[in-house]
């Protein structure tokens, strides 16, 4: 093939710039179409972009507003800064409380009775403290690794036993220092010892202590800080905790004391906040709007529309919106509130913005707080008042469903096998007990010593115990303890189900109070039906699995202990959910948008493949010329040649010519 650079040498006119121009003609109409798609895909690409991240602004207030809770706002003040309340969920109600606390809960602290000469050197004795604080317990060994002060202080900082030890230098020796972790007279500490001369006040029997002795006599420690709980009376009712946080005695309230003192505690519901909700989805979906007019409106008097005009998402974006924001609830068609044009939420036929009266939302929501939480979150609504609505499924459609019960919930409980003797005498040696609750809790109790105690009297100092225990706390369960006709003991766990259940792990004393080492009787769980569905049952809550019908995944709180037809439930959807769902068909991992975006972006992948291809049918075309041209210059080439030669030859024979 001729060098391209040669061209136009035999013939001056098949060049290279004839060559370049040749296929500059050729490609710029593929070129042209090229750069025209790739700028119509690249501009709808962020025109989605824009109205994806618009379409998405709005589904953060409508999922605030999908939920009861955000509908039921409350605020409450405390007339008292030192006595704090704070609203922590939808179960409060309007109401007016009197505080007067007079007690603060402390943590316990001891100080060593003896002083000590050195906290590395002097030795404290070796052998085994056993520290007990609450439900824990830990065993302390100190031998030459550690036999001093230090070692002391050290070890039980590395017990994890809810105690912390320090070293305190008082000028005239060192004194050891232990407080407890948390706060309460659960929390206080017991401490024996076990060493080689016990019990003599020497080595490690000087850091024995016992809140019950006297100081001096058998107790190492001086108690520097007793141990309190915190205690106030709301309107007239002794309430107490083992810290300043007093939570779950007022439903939806949580008080925090700084300390003692009277206070007036007022609720109201915050219906400010409720409308500031849905002022931010109104605002949110303007919002939209004015991007959607951005990206797909018409200008009528120039003619011309925007990139998005005439989009299928679009249009399906607005008509499936308004349809869902204008429409009635279903399950609401015969409430005082049905749309939210019944709330002050109308629409601009000019414009398609919402518009908001929030004096009017406000007088409904005062006036029909349950219809108005329906038209946003979803609620279930009960005939009868003992059975709650707790949740939805996905998949659950809205309706009205009837409720049967074939097995009532039931608690687990445990029976003493003896009855109770009464009075009865509570000494060392059968006051202490192991119970497990549910089968994960285990809760050790070491009740009041006397003599002579009554049944009632040992109930209630059972059940102090108990509300006391930390592990129970810890662990969210509960235990009551009662008296049955026979007068035996009988522990009841506070959770429903198979998985509720009390047993005795040890007793001090086999046999003491009617109790020794046992199992109780296992509770039920529910069973029944929805919608003529069999539910399944988890303690007191009756549910549908995902692939039951217009009911599934519903799932409702029964308590009492009647079986039988438990009335129904409408379950009402309202405007967030629907709102929520639609914003995610569009914007979700496989929502519309995703694909129509998806599809962009394979256009323009198949526009720069096409790109590739060009280039190679083009590079193929310059060569086919260069070649084609190259024959065409030689050929030219050798005609010129000839004729150069017939015109030598011409010339040669003019003048012979000429002479004859």
């Amino acid at each position: 093939m001729a060098n391209i650079s040669s061209l136009g040498i035999g013939s001056g006119v098949l060049t290279s710039d004839l060559v370049d121009q040749l296929v500059k003609a050729e490609r710029a109409p593929a070129d042209n179409r090229f750069t025209r798609k790739t700028e119509q895909s690249e501009a709808m690409l962020s025109a989605y972009g824009k109205l994806r991240s618009a379409i998405t602004e709005l589904r953060l207030p409508m999922r605030q507003l999908s939920s009861a809770d955000n509908l039921k706002a409350f605020s409450a003040t405390s007339s008292n800064e030192d006595i704090g309340v704070s609203v922590n969920s939808a179960k409060a109600s309007r109401g007016s409380y009197s505080l007067d606390v007079t007690s603060l809960a402390t943590a316990q602290a001891l100080a060593s009775q003896d002083v000590f000469a050195d906290r590395d050197t002097t030795s404290v004795g070796e052998g085994k403290l056993t520290i007990a604080v609450g439900d824990k317990t830990a065993n302390i060994t100190i031998d030459s690794s550690n036999n001093s002060l230090q070692g002391l202080a050290n070890a039980i900082n590395d017990a994890g036993v809810g105690v912390s030890a320090g070293v305190i230098d008082t000028g005239n020796g060192f004194q050891l220092v232990l407080s407890a972790d948390e706060t309460g007279t659960a929390n206080a500490m017991s401490i024996t010892a076990a060493d080689s001369d016990n019990a003599d006040g020497a080595d490690l029997s000087r850091f024995a202590f016992d809140a019950s002795m006297e100081a001096g006599a058998g107790t190492g420690f001086r108690e520097s800080i007793v141990a309190t709980d915190a205690v106030m009376s709301i309107n007239g009712i002794d309430v107490t905790r083992s810290t300043n946080s007093f939570e779950n005695v007022i439903d939806g309230l949580s008080f925090d004391i700084k300390d003692i003192g009277t206070s007036t505690v007022k609720v109201s519901q915050n219906v400010g906040a409720v409308t500031d909700r849905v002022q931010s989805f109104v605002d949110k979906f303007n919002a939209l709007q004015s991007t959607i007019d951005g990206l797909a409106g018409f200008n009528s008097e120039a003619g011309v529309g925007s990139v998005l005009t005439g989009d299928s998402t679009v249009r399906a974006l607005q008509n499936e919106l308004r349809q869902v924001l204008t429409s009635v609830v279903p399950g609401l068609e015969s409430a005082n509130v049905r749309s939210l044009a019944d709330v002050g939420i109308s629409t601009d036929p000019d414009t398609g913005k919402l518009e908001f009266d929030r004096s009017e939302f406000e007088t409904q929501l005062k006036n029909n707080p349950d219809d108005v939480t329906a038209l946003f979150a979803e609620q279930g609504r009960t005939t009868d008042g003992q059975v709650e609505f707790v949740r939805s499924g996905l998949n659950t459609e809205p309706g009205r469903y009837n409720i049967n019960v074939t097995v009532a919930a039931t608690q687990g409980q445990l029976i003493a096998g003896a009855a109770l003797a009464s009075p009865v005498n509570v000494t060392d040696t059968n006051d202490e007990l192991s119970l497990k609750v549910n089968g994960e809790t285990t809760v050790n109790l070491k009740l009041t010593q006397g003599t002579g105690v009554s049944a009632q009297a040992l109930v209630e100092d059972i059940q102090a115990q108990l509300n006391s225990n930390a592990a129970l706390k810890a662990s969210g369960e509960t235990v009551q303890v009662s008296l049955d006709s026979d007068n035996k003991l009988v522990f009841t766990s506070g959770k429903y189900g198979s998985e509720s259940n009390i047993s005795v792990d040890s007793v001090e004393s086999d046999g003491s109070f009617g109790l020794s080492v046992a199992t109780g009787s296992a509770g039920k769980d529910i069973a029944g039906t929805i919608g003529g569905q069999v539910a399944r049952g988890d303690g007191q809550v009756l549910f549908l699995s995902s692939d039951k019908g217009p009911p599934s995944g519903l799932q409702v709180r029964i308590l009492g202990d009647q079986t039988g037809s438990r009335g129904s439930i409408n379950f009402v959807q309202g405007l967030g959910k629907k709102t929520v769902d639609l914003v995610n068909s569009f914007v979700g991992a496989e929502g519309r948008l995703e694909s129509r975006s998806s599809s962009l972006n394979r256009e323009l992948e198949q526009i720069k493949e096409n790109q590739v291809k060009l280039e190679v049918r083009i590079e193929s075309y310059r060569e086919r010329l260069v070649k084609q041209f190259s024959a065409a210059d030689s050929l030219i080439s050798q005609l010129n040649s000839t004729r150069d030669f017939v015109t030598q030859q011409l010339e040669a024979l003019a003048p012979q010519n000429f002479n004859k």
